[in-house]
């Protein structure tokens, strides 16, 4: 019976998502609540806030799960954690939503984003105020005292809920790797027994597949910080609630490596390729400044012509490299 209400949660997550997509693109387009997609020659505008359709997906597959908890399995177990995640979740989307809004040319400034993105982790350190210890990748379990709930815990998820919005820009590109990460949290989270923080991990990636069918190339609607910030912040806390921190950090090497790039352009150089005559991309830069640099001038040296299509799939290749890292980190550890 549990494992048929975890398969019916994940499944109402991913049908919740699927249903209310195309409403929600309508309406945005009709409010005019679109942007321009800036790797298409013609730049169409493309519906915004896809982000709040993952969430609504999300939230109503958490309430169904909370629901047969109690009226059919009769049981609370982990419902504290639960709706800890859930305000979490809550407070990353309003700040997300309100960051688009106003609009990723003037949006928030990047210390309000650092100050806002703490209350994130407020609903999470409060029931880990008891926990102390953290793993490290190659250290190992190190007691951190009352540091851990009042800076690690902070730092990870104000960390992960900005950083996850680096490597972006394209056609599917936040939805695939938040899938990749998610499902590989959800794996590891299950094999540890903690089985309530895999279904939160696997609705979270139903609903972000429901998404990328319509974010794909040619995407029908975009992300936006909604959808960024949300995705981030569950990252960072199934990782400190399920203890794999140092998995997680492996999973989101490919975020550090993109920090690093960008930290040569001061932080302000995009991500954006430049559109071609015939379609095509190439890199606006002579330098790299992102991870989507460097999968544009490699592809181009390997075939010539570079698309959107080919950025996404190298860097969701790149991605899975350090899927499978992790994973054999945790099986040989």
């Amino acid at each position: 019976m549990p494992g048929l209400l975890t398969a019916s949660s994940i499944i109402v997550s991913f049908c919740i998502t699927l249903l209310i997509l195309p409403y929600w693109i309508r309406r945005a387009r009709k409010a005019n609540l679109t942007g321009p997609d800036v790797h298409k020659k013609e730049r169409p505008m493309v519906a915004e806030l896809g982000g709040l359709c993952v969430v609504v997906g999300f939230m109503v597959s958490i309430m169904f799960f909370i629901a047969t908890k109690i009226f059919i399995v009769q049981t609370m177990e982990n419902l504290l954690y639960v709706f800890a995640i859930l305000t979490a979740i809550l407070i990353a989307t309003i700040i997300g939503l309100v960051d688009d809004i106003l609009g990723w040319k003037i949006g928030l400034r990047a210390r309000y984003k650092v100050v806002l993105t703490f209350f994130i982790a407020l609903p999470i350190i409060v029931i880990n105020v008891g926990q102390t210890s953290m793993n490290f990748p190659f250290i190992g379990v190190i007691e951190l005292g009352f540091l851990y709930p009042l800076i690690v815990i902070p730092i990870a998820i104000m960390g992960a809920s900005n950083g996850f919005n680096m490597i972006a820009g394209y056609n599917g590109l936040e939805a695939g790797m938040g899938i990749l990460i998610l499902l590989t949290l959800s794996l590891l989270t299950y094999i540890t027994g903690n089985t309530y923080l895999s279904l939160m991990g696997a609705c979270m990636s139903a609903a972000l597949l429901a998404f990328y069918f319509y974010n794909k190339y040619p995407a029908k609607i975009f992300p936006g910080d909604t959808l960024t910030y949300t995705v981030g912040a569950l990252i960072a806390i199934i990782a400190i609630l399920g203890n794999i921190e140092k998995y997680a950090v492996i999973l989101f090497l490919p975020y550090f490596l993109e920090l690093l790039l960008k930290a040569r352009g001061n932080l302000i150089k995009e991500s954006f390729a430049k559109v071609r005559e015939d379609g095509s991309l190439e890199n606006q830069y002579e330098q790299w400044y992102g991870l989507e640099h460097v999968a544009i001038d490699g592809i181009k040296r390997i075939k010539g012509n570079v698309s959107e299509r080919n950025v996404v799939c190298v860097l969701f290749a790149f991605q899975f490299i350090f899927v499978i890292l992790s994973i054999f980190v945790f099986y040989f550890k």
